[in-house]
């Protein structure tokens, strides 16, 4: 059974930082590229960050220069850490395969980014 349990998020000021963290089962994750999405209210899904097999990351251009992607393949789990976060990252955040997401989603983790 495929499982993403993702944690780490909660309410930052802007210009703070949070490190989102995926647990995964289920997958083959040393196999499998890895992404982050996000939703906000009342917008579509999007992809954000991913990250391959081998270790190339690619970004969204909203926040190019301000996250990143990593993995851990020893624990099957991916990470994000988020720096100088805008109010406009507010969203709930999970994770899935990059590129071509499962149809099993998590909870996700919600971020808020308020003063």
């Amino acid at each position: 059974q495929v499982q993403f349990v993702e944690s780490g998020g909660g309410l930052v000021q802007p210009g703070g930082s949070l490190r989102l963290s995926c647990a995964t089962s289920g997958i083959f994750f040393s196999t499998s590229d890895m992404g982050w999405y996000r939703q906000a209210p009342g917008k579509q899904r999007e992809l954000v960050a991913t990250v391959t097999t081998t270790g190339n990351t690619n970004y969204a251009d909203s926040v190019k220069g301000r996250f990143t992607i990593s993995r851990d393949n020893n624990k099957y789990t991916v990470y994000l850490q988020m720096n100088s976060l805008k109010a406009e990252d507010t969203a709930v955040y999970y994770c899935n395969t990059g590129g071509t997401a499962l149809p099993s989603w998590g909870q996700g983790t919600q971020v808020t980014v308020s003063s």
